[in-house]
């Protein structure tokens, strides 16, 4: 798996989780550095990432995280669905 964050630190916390249409949304907290983070995985094409979100922002970015997701991560995203749909 590939994040953005340093996923070294193992004090991270679960704060959400769900699933749907082949893709894993999980809202982590990182207590030590108090950053709060997205990570997908699109269990069909095998591709992770993770995106730093400012904490107000959090559960907004949880229900929507290709909005929060910069144009280059959202349009490997979609061409990643694209060819494991074909």
């Amino acid at each position: 798996m590939t994040f953005s964050l340093d996923t070294h630190d193992q004090t991270t916390r679960e704060l959400a989780h769900r699933s749907g249409d082949g893709l894993d949304v999980t809202l982590v907290w990182y207590p030590s550095r108090n950053d709060v983070a997205v990570r997908i995985s699109d269990v069909r094409s095998g591709e992770n990432f993770e995106l730093r979100v400012e904490p107000a922002a959090a559960l907004d970015a949880f229900e929507h995280p290709f909005a929060y997701a910069s144009a280059p991560a959202r349009q490997a995203a979609a061409a990643n669905r694209s060819l494991a749909a074909a």
